[in-house]
Parts: structure tokens; C-alpha cells; sequence
């Protein structure tokens, strides 16, 4: 029985499923964070407690008129708790005022 000729074209089958998930549109971009109120958010890995730390007195210096919302107050967004704190994460984001959010996570 002889193998058949393919002459170097094979089929291919994408390996992956169908999307199950519409694409959404990110928020647009602010201009600045001049005024602006920002939140953090942590995972509680990898010394988040220092680089927040380091990231407000940057911020702080090129807009002085900024306010953070501490990543204390949202608690771990990773771990036993991970699924209550996000699902309430945009309500608390909306009463609170928040303009943008800072989301550190390591692994």
C-alpha cells in the first residue's frame, strides 16, 4: 500500500475553541491624574505594601492633588475571599468616587 502524496500541504485544525466570551472596550484613558482619586488593589503577594508605597510618593510628586483609596480598604483580591471582594468591587469603586484603579499582583 503506498502512503498518500501530500506534495508538502497538509490540513490544519485551529486548537483552540470557539470565543465563549464577548470582547468588551476598554474605559478610555483619563488625560491626567491631576485631582484625580485612585484606588489599589493587591493580591498580598510580593511586597505590594512597598511598591504602593513607592508608587504614591512618585505619583504625589507630579500631581500633588492626587488621593489614594488604600488597598486596606478592598481587602485580598486573591484567595478564599477573592470571588466576594470582586463582586463587590464596582459598587465599592462607584461609592467611593474612584477615577482610576492601580491593580498590583505578583506571582
Amino acid at each position: 500500500m503506498s502512503e498518500p502524496q501530500h506534495h508538502g500541504w497538509f490540513e490544519a485544525h485551529w486548537p483552540r475553541g470557539a470565543l465563549q466570551q464577548k470582547k468588551l472596550n476598554l474605559a478610555p484613558r483619563l488625560e491626567s491624574l491631576k485631582g484625580k482619586k485612585v484606588a489599589q488593589l493587591w493580591d498580598d503577594l510580593f511586597k505590594g505594601d512597598v511598591v504602593f508605597e513607592i508608587l504614591e510618593d512618585g505619583l504625589r510628586q507630579r500631581f500633588p492633588d492626587i488621593e489614594f483609596v488604600s488597598w486596606r480598604v478592598f481587602g485580598n483580591t486573591h484567595g478564599a475571599d477573592e470571588k466576594e471582594a470582586l463582586k463587590n468591587l464596582p459598587q465599592q469603586l462607584r461609592e467611593l468616587g474612584v477615577d482610576a484603579v492601580i491593580s498590583g499582583m505578583a506571582c
